[in-house]
């Protein structure tokens, strides 16, 4: 069985430098495939090419599906403690700050304790998609932040030698060591 078949959504998998990847089709717009320009010169393609793939500017709102959309955007980036950009790593705190910035501009405090004090408590049994989940895996204190995405599951930058990945946190550690939630919104 396929893991991602429990995610609740449809997934397409293709290839990234080399490697295969699994995405979010409900995130994933297929358009055709388009000419370069004639009379352009390589730098002045790659150029073009950069300004076409850019990241989109940072959305308003507090959609839910635009949170999600970015993270997932972002499955399989390496962790990094203290990180702060896909592309030098990231950590949850890290992450989350980034997500939330870029889909609801968003400042969320750097670390995962002090991000649990901003927005509202959610208890448990009432959490939606985009919601804040924290933990505390060592036992002394929140310490680990993730964003809730449906179906008992989160997105998180786990820990050292892991990637941004999609885990359950109905059972097993997740849920062993589940603190809080909170709902930020503008």
């Amino acid at each position: 069985m396929n893991r991602w078949n429990n995610v609740g959504m449809k997934w397409i998998k293709t290839l990234m430098k080399a490697a295969a990847v699994c995405l979010c089709a409900n995130f994933i717009l297929i358009t055709p495939v388009m000419a370069a320009p004639e009379g352009l010169d390589n730098a002045a393609l790659e150029q073009l090419i950069r300004d076409r793939t850019a990241t989109p500017a940072v959305r308003t709102g507090d959609d839910a599906s635009d949170l999600i959309m970015n993270a997932m955007g972002l499955l399989g980036v390496a962790y990094h403690f203290g990180g702060n950009s896909p592309t030098s790593g990231l950590d949850c705190s890290g992450f989350m700050q980034y997500i939330f910035r870029r889909s609801m501009g968003v400042t969320l405090p750097r670390s995962s304790r002090q991000m649990a004090t901003v927005g509202e408590a959610v208890g448990r049994a009432s959490l939606q998609p985009g919601d804040l989940v924290f933990f505390s895996p060592g036992g002394g204190g929140i310490s680990h932040v993730g964003m809730y995405i449906g179906n008992g599951r989160m997105i998180h930058a786990p820990r050292t030698g892991k990637n941004i990945e999609i885990t359950s946190i109905e059972q097993g550690y997740w849920s062993r060591t589940f603190v809080t939630a909170r709902r930020v919104k503008h």
